[in-house]
């Protein structure tokens, strides 16, 4: 079974749940404002595909961040920002166990499949 992480009022995680249900994918959704996500994850999500894929620089939360915030001096620290912001993690990140993806374009829908089989 497929973890989604995003958040329950995002048109992209609505749209990735309908797609995952009408694929016939089995997932389990874990809303990251209010399921709350814990460092070691993030870590893991980090590690499997870079920080900067994983850290949404385009959201609103990024853009009301000070600016002493953006500059983080490595990775540790992005992590602990994702920690105290969830809302700053690439929406949806798809956890396959062995495989995880943020976002949802074609490539991404491509490997949900491919785990899927």
């Amino acid at each position: 079974m497929i973890t989604v992480y995003g958040l329950k009022n995002c048109d992209t995680c609505r749209k990735a749940l309908a797609w995952l249900q009408q694929e016939k994918i089995a997932y389990r959704f874990v809303d990251l404002r209010a399921d709350g996500i814990g460092r070691a994850d993030i870590a893991r999500f980090a590690k499997a595909m870079g920080v900067d894929k994983l850290l949404n620089k385009a959201s609103t939360t990024w853009r009301g961040l000070a600016d002493d915030e953006k500059s983080f001096p490595d990775e540790a620290a992005a992590i602990a920002l994702m920690e105290k912001h969830p809302a700053l993690i690439k929406r949806p990140v798809f956890d396959m166990g062995k495989t995880v993806v943020a976002g949802f374009r074609d490539a991404e829908k491509a490997m949900v499949r491919a785990a899927k089989a």
